[in-house]
């Protein structure tokens, strides 16, 4: 049996944002955490997602839009929503210890430059203050 916490991290359509979180979380610590992602209604897999990840240098192999579904009857110590609709639906999701609200803009609307290494950035700041607030 593990100790390590373990996360999972959910949007709409696990297509962009949770599966960037589940990756940065894993790349910044996995010797404390288990990170999982999953979509309420989930997609496909924007190919930007994964660029984006493999340009800074992140593995990306294994990740894949998976359904809220396929968590059903599992534990997790950290619920994390990460856009509006997931986190309205929070009640209806897999047991955790605590729910977490984050709330990021879709890159795949978003009228910025560089929209998905923003979105990329913004995730890894909060993964990286979350990781150094949870293992003190």
């Amino acid at each position: 049996m593990s100790n390590k916490m373990r996360v999972l991290f959910v949007c709409a359509k696990n297509d962009v944002r949770s599966l960037l979180a589940e990756a940065l979380l894993r790349h910044t610590d996995s010797l404390n955490f288990e990170a999982f992602s999953a979509g309420l209604e989930p997609g496909e897999v924007d190919p930007r997602t994964l660029e984006s990840l493999e340009h800074i240098g992140i593995e990306t192999s294994g990740l894949r839009s998976k359904s809220i579904n396929e968590f059903e009857g599992q534990e997790f110590h950290y619920l994390i929503t990460l856009c509006d609709k997931s986190s309205e639906e929070a009640s209806h999701m897999p047991s955790s210890g605590e729910v977490i609200v984050w709330n990021f803009e879709d890159p795949v609307s978003s009228e910025r430059h560089e929209p998905f290494r923003h979105a990329l950035q913004e995730i890894h700041d909060r993964i990286k203050m979350f990781v150094t607030v949870k293992t003190r």
